[in-house]
């Protein structure tokens, strides 16, 4: 029930065009209990991402209704992982695997393609541009029950960086001087621009008094 629990946290955005594909895909995701979100191309798995894509506006075909289940609220949904088909048209899987891996806020996502054809050249080329697996379709159970550990291996590491990022605020807030508030430094700017007090007045007259000054003989004669 604890594992359960803790896959449903994580979230998967499955990329294909395919209907079909698309649909076995989420089928066997929710079946291992990941919130899954499906998009028909690379392009909608970007702007669901945040990425602005002006490749698509510059398209001479108006622009459609995404294709996207459940919704395309980015903003408010944490990716775990994303897995995309590799033949798709207009943007690849490979484009996209790229686009993901040059952007400094999403290269950390852990990547999966997927993949009817069976050529090694392209399986390496993905490989060495940051996937992490490369499938055969149809996609099995078993293929799924991989994704776990590259998922869990991205949310150490982020919270490694986290903490080494913590530390590194501490350490900088240590060395700085401490600064006093501004109103207890105004008051102290204050306190010594007062002249002295009548006490503090009177010791130092005092202090500079002649019979303080002259030098006594208590009882030693002076012969002259």
């Amino acid at each position: 029930m604890g594992m359960a629990a803790a896959e449903s946290q994580f979230h998967v955005l499955a990329v294909d065009d395919s209907v079909v594909d698309r649909k076995l895909i989420e089928r066997l995701l929710k079946t291992s209990s990941y919130q899954v979100t499906t998009v028909d191309s690379g392009s909608k798995a970007l702007q669901f991402l945040g990425l602005y894509e002006e490749e698509q506006q510059q398209q001479t075909n108006p622009p459609q209704t995404p294709c996207v289940s459940p919704n395309n609220h980015h903003q408010e949904v944490e990716v775990s992982l994303v897995i995309t088909d590799y033949c798709m048209p207009g943007m690849t899987g490979y484009d996209l695997l790229k686009k993901i891996k040059e952007s400094s806020s999403l290269r950390n996502i852990p990547v999966v393609i997927m993949s009817s054809e069976n050529v090694p050249s392209r399986i390496s080329r993905c490989l060495e541009e940051g996937a992490e697996e490369f499938f055969l379709k149809p996609v099995r159970q078993s293929d799924l029950n991989r994704l776990k550990p590259h998922i869990m291996k991205t949310k150490i590491k982020d919270q490694q960086n986290l903490e080494k990022l913590e530390e590194s605020e501490e350490t900088q807030f240590q060395s700085s001087p401490p600064t006093l508030p501004l109103q207890e430094h105004q008051q102290q700017q204050q306190q010594e621009q007062q002249p002295p007090s009548n006490n503090k007045r009177k010791a130092m007259e005092e202090g500079l008094s002649p019979d303080r000054t002259r030098p006594r003989y208590n009882g030693i004669a002076t012969l002259v």
